[in-house]
């Protein structure tokens, strides 16, 4: 089944354009990752998706308007902006979901992506790798059928970098979320997304990410300087 449709999608901003001529669709269950180099469009795309900013073109959600079924989506940004002075726990924090679980739904979650050891801890207190996974338990909560990742690793070291993707990865596989992230990381890409975006303002390719994402695609969106060991990867 379709889960997103985009057609012609155009973002014009101050009279400059970001992004045009996307068009791409992609199917219950699926991970796509969007890559391309900065100033490309990656976090306008994923908010133009989610009807955050003004857009032309089309943007459908099972054949309806995505906004009137922003409840089945979550959306975790690049950087999560907060007053880290504020008292409030990683317990406190997820409890505001908006979905009412019940506690042995909220404890296999928390246990699920390994976060237990936090939930008395200040949120303003943690790594930024322990509030990413605080991030995706809340995404998780909150029950949705699709997630949107703007770069989710930022700051993180490749070990932990791994260790988040595998979780995602397994998320999709057993909740069977269909995840949309943002990544500059071509082994990631490779290893944890079934199709992938290469953005440049225009979309310069759209499809299986072992047959789109070759040596010719990355040099066009990087630059012939570029040099990315694509051949050692896995699925």
């Amino acid at each position: 089944m379709k889960i997103l449709k985009v057609k012609n999608l155009k973002v014009e901003l101050e009279g400059k354009v970001i992004i045009k001529n996307i068009s791409f669709e992609i199917e219950e269950g699926d991970t796509l990752a969007i890559i391309g180099p900065n100033g490309a469009g990656k976090t306008t795309l994923l908010k133009a998706i989610l009807g955050l900013i003004p857009y032309e073109g089309e943007v459908k959600y099972k054949e309806g308007d995505i906004r009137n079924y922003l409840d089945e989506i979550s959306y975790v940004p690049q950087k999560f902006d907060f007053d880290k002075s504020i008292p409030l726990t990683v317990r406190e924090f997820l409890s505001l979901t908006s979905r009412k679980l019940n506690g042995s739904e909220v404890d296999h979650i928390i246990k699920e992506i390994g976060i237990l050891n936090l939930l008395n801890k200040k949120i303003g207190e943690i790594s930024g790798g322990e509030l990413q996974r605080v991030l995706i338990a809340k995404a998780v909560l909150d029950k949705p059928n699709l997630i949107l990742l703007d770069e989710p690793t930022t700051g993180i070291d490749i070990e932990g970098e791994r260790k988040f993707y595998e979780l995602i990865k397994h998320l999709n596989e057993e909740h069977k979320i269909t995840v949309i992230f943002v990544s500059h990381e071509i082994n990631i890409v490779y290893n944890f997304s079934k199709k992938v975006i290469c953005l440049n303002k225009d979309l310069l390719c759209f499809g299986l990410t072992e047959k789109v994402l070759t040596e010719k695609t990355i040099k066009a969106l990087y630059g012939e300087e570029a040099i990315y060991h694509i051949h050692d990867h896995a699925k």
